[in-house]
């Protein structure tokens, strides 16, 4: 028995006209407690869209404040907000637009002592982090509490994402630890085209509705990379691995760790 109020039928028409969705689909999405690490570049999307959505409940955790170089890709804020918590200007857009959606706020950085107790009240997590060591963690505690995740990551003009359901390949299966200092720089040091954090965390929602509706195939198994200079997207098939350090038969990793970020030293020319 569905107990939508008209509002609620006219707000998601658009949805329930679909036969991969439906009723009963908009009632899974309802439903659905979805936490999303990182109100940034690809936060900001992913928030914005799962919100319009329906999801029942979005859990929103950084512990960073809106800068002004943020505008340029974390549409989720305004110039108004520079100096805001990002979590709480997130958390106002949301309630701006949807009012049936819950949002939970976490005015924090999730870390090795906090990720496994705040991830356990949601039945997924999207990484819209900007750095290794969280991905990491995001990773390795979504193994260790049985727990699917959409990863992203966006650097200049490329993006990359997969999603991981449990008894797939994980993040360690395709990079297997955290690159060395000097290697990968970040955002802040290399650039990144702003549209990119929309093209990416737009599909990273869209895995995530396709994930409580069932509707298509999910991004499992498979690394989906594209370039946004020639448009270019290709999916890379990858394997789980038996000798995996988090997911595999013999797991070395039984405890989550704090990395440190390694940026590189960018010189000048």
């Amino acid at each position: 028995m569905f107990d939508f109020s008209e509002e609620e039928l006219n707000r998601y028409s658009r949805h329930i006209l679909l036969k991969d969705v439906g009723v009963e689909g908009q009632e899974k999405i309802r439903n659905a407690k979805v936490l999303v690490v990182g109100a940034g570049g690809l936060g900001s999307p992913v928030i914005l869209y799962l919100a319009a959505a329906g999801i029942g409940t979005i859990g929103i955790i950084d512990g960073d404040v809106v800068d002004l170089s943020n505008l340029q890709r974390q549409i989720i804020h305004t110039t108004k907000d520079v100096g805001y918590s990002k979590a709480l200007s997130a958390q106002e857009k949301v309630k701006a637009l949807n009012p049936h959606v819950k949002t939970v706020v976490y005015r924090d950085f999730l870390r090795a002592d906090n990720a496994l107790d705040i991830i356990k009240e949601y039945d997924f997590i999207i990484d819209g982090t900007d750095n290794f060591p969280v991905k990491f963690l995001i990773n390795d505690a979504c193994v260790m509490a049985g727990k699917p995740f959409s990863h992203g990551g966006i650097l200049r003009f490329d993006g990359q994402t997969f999603t991981h359901v449990p008894g797939h390949s994980c993040y360690r299966c395709i990079f297997n630890a955290p690159p060395p200092a000097n290697l990968v720089p970040t955002c802040s040091q290399a650039g990144v085209l702003g549209a990119i954090a929309g093209m990416l965390g737009t599909i990273q929602a869209a895995e995530t509705l396709k994930y409580f509706t069932g509707a298509g195939e999910l991004l499992t198994d498979k690394l989906l990379v594209f370039n946004a200079k020639t448009m270019d997207f290709r999916k890379i098939s990858v394997a789980k691995r038996d000798n995996c350090p988090i997911c595999g038969h013999n797991p070395s990793i039984t405890e989550l760790v704090d990395y440190e970020q390694a940026a590189c030293e960018m010189k000048k020319h």
